[in-house]
């Protein structure tokens, strides 16, 4: 069996929340500290693929980082989008927490309870 990856920030009341929902429906996950191992430009552009997202999408662009670049102006084409992932692997504090790797080959951004419900459905022990 597979198991799901979740890219957490351990200090984050959301990726808390989304271990305890997991931990509660029995879904097997493995940890990554994305603030202390962060993910490459092909990583992260595989996510975003798997997420279905572009990545202005999962760019937190109130955090000082991104302000300090005006990340929020940026445009939000196809031109540009190279320029939002290097800016996310450069400052990983950017990236939207937690996001579930899932075991089906999909993703989610685990912030609501809808969404972690959906990602444990995909992947329950029991088959759903």
């Amino acid at each position: 069996m597979s198991v799901m990856e979740i890219w957490h920030n351990p200090a984050c009341s959301k990726c808390a929340a989304a271990r305890a929902t997991l931990d509660e429906a029995r879904v097997p996950y493995r940890l990554r500290a994305y603030l202390d191992q962060p993910p490459s430009e092909a990583e992260l552009t595989e996510v975003l693929r798997r997420l279905g997202a572009r990545a202005w999408d999962i760019c937190r662009t109130g955090e000082p980082a991104a302000v300090a670049q005006g990340i929020a102006d940026w445009p939000r084409d196809d031109a540009e989008e190279p320029r939002w992932i290097a800016a996310m692997v450069a400052h990983p504090e950017l990236i939207q927490r937690p996001i579930l790797l899932l075991d089906d080959g999909g993703a989610v951004v685990g912030r609501t309870a809808e969404a972690l419900d959906a990602a444990t459905r995909r992947t329950a022990p029991d088959g759903g």
